[in-house]
Formats: structure tokens, C-alpha cells, sequence
């Protein structure tokens, strides 16, 4: 904290602007500890507290923009993009949007004091086809809300603070070493545990798929999906919808002697195999993720539709 005021009274606002920017747009920077410390300036006079809110609002709602509009154009291909930036691809995005199916706009106003949500959510709302009036409203009022209360709390609570800064300032290189250590501690742990938890799964082809199912085999198929993506698209024929929270909570009730097949819209197939490997740990021999989830089993369809096509002359229907 005492590097972070010391920077901000000889930068000022512009701190605060770039800070709560690039945490907007999904880099690992925190930007509530500048805003507390903004706060705290600002009751002493050393900051213009209706300057700084306006950068930060502005600074939050520019960010929020560019992930709105990026939804609305690219569609699920930008959750593809938040997907390769996280440590654990996939399983904030699966927890964020079963979250914004639930709530809907009103996620918006909750969004920046949720971790995971703040940077997911605006291209969510994109995604599902919210207005941008809806959008601009509730993100709004959300983004106010984060912004007053990290500048609030510094503001009331500015002689703790700066109480806590003298204090820091004589032992300030170890705490700092501390923190540094820990910090990349951290990251290591997320990182081996994403490697761990990289042991390939087997998964299925949506052509063995099909033809277990022609076969008369009966296999359970799950829809993983959050049910704002089920009501966008149509998924597989047959599919049970459940999430991984009901799956995880009910598994006893799945049977062992049937194939269990998984599927999601996720990159990398990431929720349906974290699921497969859980149900695989729990003894469940015969779950399988389906490879290339539910985009993979369009295409195939899509392909048969033309193979057909082709083979009687005949336009075949949807």
C-alpha cells in the first residue's frame, strides 16, 4: 500500500484510470487497492474525489464496452479468448455463466464485487442479446456501486490507513518480499494443478456417438451447458440437462453400467471433462466428455444432411 499511495500522489488520477482499465479488459491487475488508496488521498486532500470517480467510471465502463461489443460480434468464440487467459480455462467461465443465466441483467449490478464475474459478464450480456440501453443501464449502476465503494471505504477509513502505511514503512521491503514470494507461490500451485489436471481423458466422437445410439446402446447423454446457451441453441436430441452442481450432487443416482456422455460448448471441451474426471475419480468407468462438444455434433449433422443430399438429389430438411 505505501508503493501504491506514494504513486498515486505524484501521478494522480491517471493511476486510478489506467489501473481500473486494464483490470476491466482481463489483465491481472487489482484495482481496488488503488481505489482505496484514491479514497484515502482524496480526504486528505491531495486528490479531487469527483475527478477520480469520473476516471474510474469512465475508465470501468470504456473496458466493459469493448467485452460488450466483442460479445455481440464474435459470439462464443470470445469466451474462447477469457478461456486461454485464465489459470483454470473453463470452469470460471462455466460457474460465471450459469450465474448470468440465473440473474440475468440484474448480474450486471453484482458483477465487479463477484471474482470472475467482472470481465465475463459484459460479453456475456453480449452473447445473450441484451439491449444496449439494458446493458448501459444496469452495468452502469453496477459500475458506480464498485467504484463508490472501493472510494468510500478509503475515504472513511483514511487515517487507518495511512496509520497502517507509517507502520509498513519501516519493515516495507520484507512485507514486500513476502507478498512477492507468496504471489508467485500461488500461481505455481494454479498452474501445477491445471497441469495436473491435464491427464488426458478419454473422449468420444460424436460418429461413435450416433452409432451406439442406432445401436439400441441407451447411453445417457448430458447437456452441461448453462440454460442460457440451451435456450439459444438446440443441443443434442434426447439430452438431459443438468448442471455440474446436479451432476455432482446426484451422481450416485447415474448409472454404472450405461455410457455417461458429456458434452458442453465450452473450449477445449474443459466442463465436460472436468465432470468426466470427477465422475472417473468417484468409479465411473464408463463417462465419457464427447470431443468437440455440441459444435462438433452440429457439424456432423450437417455433414450427413449433405452426404444424403448428395447421394438422392434431393434437398434434405434441417
Amino acid at each position: 500500500m505505501n508503493d501504491i499511495v506514494g504513486f498515486l500522489m505524484e501521478h494522480g488520477t491517471i493511476v486510478v484510470f489506467v489501473a481500473v482499465l486494464t483490470e476491466q479488459i482481463g489483465l491481472p491487475v487489482p484495482a481496488v487497492p488503488f481505489l482505496l488508496a484514491a479514497g484515502a488521498l482524496s480526504a486528505a486532500g491531495h486528490l479531487n474525489l469527483p475527478v477520480v470517480v469520473a476516471a474510474a467510471v469512465l475508465a470501468s465502463l470504456m473496458g466493459d464496452q469493448v467485452w460488450f461489443e466483442l460479445g455481440r460480434r464474435r459470439g462464443r468464440q470470445v469466451l474462447g479468448w477469457l478461456c486461454r487467459l485464465a489459470i483454470e480455462p473453463g470452469s470460471c467461465i462455466r460457474r460465471t455463466e450459469d450465474f448470468f443465466s440465473r440473474h440475468g441483467a440484474n448480474s450486471l449490478i453484482v458483477a465487479k464485487f463477484v471474482p470472475g464475474l467482472s470481465t465475463i459478464a459484459p460479453p456475456l450480456a453480449g452473447i445473450v442479446g441484451l439491449r444496449l440501453s439494458q446493458f448501459l443501464l444496469f452495468n452502469g449502476v453496477g459500475t458506480v456501486l464498485w467504484v463508490g465503494t472501493g472510494l468510500g471505504l478509503g475515504y472513511m477509513f483514511a487515517d487507518q490507513l495511512e496509520r497502517a502505511v507509517s507502520v509498513s514503512a519501516g519493515f516495507g521491503p520484507t512485507v514486500g518480499l513476502f507478498a512477492a514470494v507468496g504471489a508467485v507461490g500461488y500461481v505455481v500451485l494454479r498452474v501445477l494443478n491445471r497441469y495436473r489436471s491435464g491427464d488426458p481423458i478419454p473422449r468420444i466422437t460424436p460418429r461413435a456417438v450416433r452409432e451406439k445410439l442406432r445401436a439400441g446402446g441407451q447411453p445417457i447423454i448430458v447437456d452441461l451447458r448453462p440454460l442460457g446457451a440451451r435456450r439459444e441453441k438446440v443441443g443434442i436430441p434426447g439430452a438431459l440437462p443438468l448442471s455440474a452442481e446436479e451432476i455432482v450432487a446426484g451422481h450416485h443416482d447415474l448409472p454404472r453400467d450405461r455410457d455417461v456422455i458429456l458434452y458442453c460448448d465450452c473450449p477445449g471441451d474443459s466442463g465436460s471433462v472436468a465432470i468426466a474426471r470427477l465422475l472417473r475419480e468417484k468409479g465411473f468407468a464408463r463417462v465419457w466428455p464427447l470431443a468437440g462438444g455440441v459444435e462438433a455434433w452440429r457439424a456432423m449433422e450437417v455433414e450427413e444432411r449433405e452426404i444424403e443430399r448428395a447421394s438422392t438429389g434431393h434437398p434434405v430438411a434441417a
